[in-house]
């Protein structure tokens, strides 16, 4: 055991002095010109490293650099500056007069992807390259491998066009290669922007044998939060997998197996990306469940809800929100071309329960054709077909709206318009306007259709009660219910509508029930909330009394006007004019048949001189 523990001390002693040896014998200065050279022989890259280089024992012998750049030809700024680098070095290549670096280190370094760090070629003739060539490694007496690059607590600042600058902070980087140029890759980062911090990592097995025409990675794990300004207060977050290839000819960029989730919603499919030119992207996605009200904080307004009820969302700076209504939101879309194939078994959005979604759209840059927009909702169904062109400031929209049987208080509450009608809704119609918001519908937007309803509702108005108690009051010879509900049903209505600077121009309006049938016409006002509608109603049932009477009154049309906003409305109602009317006309075309009968005689010819 004593000899053990001799042999182990003197190899220690061997093992120091050595490296000791090392630090005496070699100047690291003397790899500074190698490796300038190297780096740019291989890439163009010039890498200036300022200070004597040092070395460094333990825990592993390294190379310490002092402050170090690196940068493309023509550039006006470094890609990679760095206050320092370590090169950790393998021992015994060294003793062969071998440089084989473990691994280089950056800390604290800045990485920009800017205008500024771009290669710039110069205008003037290029002189003819040098015949001599530069020395092999062999020659030189030194190799210079890298087996992994560390890149700790930096900056990256990405700058895709003007005044559009994010900057990647605490980024993390390991990138670990082997001798047949398989790596793994390990990355985590933030980026802060608009209010918003979005932080992930990854974790992908890089194939890099054909690198740079080619390579792929296998993206075993991506995790990811979102939170800050119009973000859900729980957050956004979720990761994913895919397998990813790139091109370099085309730039051509494909991920196959893909899998995402964002919270409890996931997503599978595949995606092309063609980045020369004008990028080109092609998206093919499918999901089970969706759920865009959780990943949007969007919440129905209930009545009675207060200051003090807890925002599902965090409100961005008012700043913020002002400067964002001038811009275009669409914009982005004239960047690119698109087709997009979205399936989605189960979708929720604003509260509506979407069944068997499905979209599929293109874009050439900017002009969208929607080729299907379509679901189920219910019993009913619904398609939405149309086009949008981004190109103009707002966005012009088209869309031709097929509506089966929707439920249309559902589509009231979705966007937070008052319950005064519901039912089964049916509509067949063309529509367009300008932008996408309840306030650019209400101000923006026209077209035509036709309307239909099935036991529809009307709430806080029962017109048969109206009338039925307005009869009762001029005449106590027939009744009407003894209790009435707080709405008019309606078992069947259709009419042709027209839409005009938020205002719908209903004709043609016809309604039919078990106790009541209407006809008629009137508007509708969306910006201010208000409607008008003139009507001829009939009361049909409910009546109780004089039958000769209730049958005149089951004949008989009285008009109806219905006005004022849609939570307070107003109306207008003439039932003991239509009644008067009426018995006088019958009180005179029975004394006109008397008279008829008794003409000859001297009372005819007596009454008629009075009437006259």
């Amino acid at each position: 055991m004593r000899r053990l523990l001799t042999t182990l001390v003197i190899l220690l002693v061997v093992i120091i002095a050595g490296m000791t040896s090392l630090v005496f014998l070699i100047n690291p200065n003397d790899f500074r010109d190698y490796m300038t050279d190297r780096v740019e022989q291989k890439s163009g890259y010039q890498l200036a490293i300022n200070g004597d280089l040092r070395w460094h024992v333990w825990p592993q012998l390294s190379i310490i650099a002092g402050q170090t750049s690196l940068t493309a030809p023509g550039a006006a700024k470094p890609v990679v500056s760095a206050e320092n680098m370590r090169l950790d070095v393998k021992l015994w290549p060294l003793l062969s007069h071998q440089l084989a670096v473990r691994q280089v280190m950056f800390k604290n370094a800045v990485i920009r992807l800017t205008p500024e760090s771009e290669a710039h070629m110069p205008d003037a003739p290029i002189a003819p390259s040098s015949s001599v060539q530069p020395p092999s490694e062999l020659e030189a007496g030194w190799k210079f491998d890298i087996d992994k690059i560390s890149v700790d607590d930096s900056l990256l600042i990405w700058q895709r066009g003007v005044n559009d600058q994010i900057n990647v902070r605490d980024l993390n980087l390991q990138l670990v290669q082997n001798a047949h140029r398989q790596a793994t890759l390990e990355l985590s980062s933030r980026i802060n922007r608009n209010q918003r911090d979005l932080a992930f990592s990854l974790s992908a097995d890089l194939d890099m044998q054909k690198y740079p025409e080619q390579f792929s990675a296998n993206v075993s794990k991506f995790t990811y939060q979102l939170k800050g300004a119009d973000i859900p207060a729980q957050g956004i977050q979720g990761g994913g997998t895919a397998q990813a290839s790139y091109q370099r000819n085309n730039q051509r960029l494909t991920l196959s197996q893909l899998a995402l989730t964002a919270n409890d919603n996931q997503l599978s499919g595949t995606a092309e990306a063609t980045l020369s030119g004008t990028a080109d992207y092609q998206i093919n996605l499918n999901a089970e469940k969706l759920d865009l009200d959780a990943l949007s904080g969007w919440q129905a307004k209930t009545p009675g809800q207060t200051a003090q009820v807890t925002k599902a969302v965090t409100s961005a700076p008012v700043i913020a929100r002002d400067v964002s209504k001038e811009i275009n939101n669409f914009s982005v879309l004239t960047s690119f071309n698109a087709n997009l194939a979205l399936n989605v078994a189960d979708l929720t959005y604003r509260g509506l329960k979407i069944q068997g979604f499905s979209l599929l759209a293109e874009n050439s840059q900017g002009r969208v054709n929607l080729k299907t927009l379509s679901g189920k909702m219910s019993a009913g169904d619904f398609s939405l077909p149309g086009t949008m062109d981004a190109t103009k400031i707002p966005v012009l929209i088209s869309l031709k709206p097929v509506v089966h049987n929707i439920e249309l208080g559902q589509l009231l509450t979705a966007y937070n318009l008052p319950q005064v009608l519901s039912g089964s809704f049916s509509l067949d119609g063309n529509v367009s306007g300008q932008g996408l918001s309840t306030v650019d519908f209400s101000q923006n937007w026209h077209g035509n259709g036709r309307l239909a309803m099935e036991n529809a509702r009307l709430h806080g108005l029962n017109i048969q009660q109206l009338i039925q108690q307005a009869v009762t009051r001029n005449n106590n010879s027939v009744q009407g219910l003894e209790r009435y509900d707080h709405f008019t049903a309606v078992k069947t209505m259709q009419a042709q509508g027209e839409l005009k600077d938020g205002t719908l121009q209903l004709s043609h309006l016809m309604a039919d029930s078990a106790m009541l049938t209407a006809k008629g016409a009137g508007t509708l006002d969306f910006p201010n909330n208000q409607c008008d509608m003139n009507l001829s109603v009939r009361v049909t049932g409910g009546w109780k009394g004089n039958s000769d009477l209730i049958t005149r009154l089951q004949n008989t049309e009285i008009p109806l006007r219905v006005y004022g906003p849609w939570t307070q409305l107003n109306y207008q109602l003439q039932v003991d004019q239509i009644l008067r009317s009426q018995l006088q006309n019958e009180a005179k075309s029975a004394i006109q048949n008397w008279i008829e009968k008794n003409k000859g005689s001297k009372e005819g010819k007596d009454l008629k001189s009075l009437i006259k």
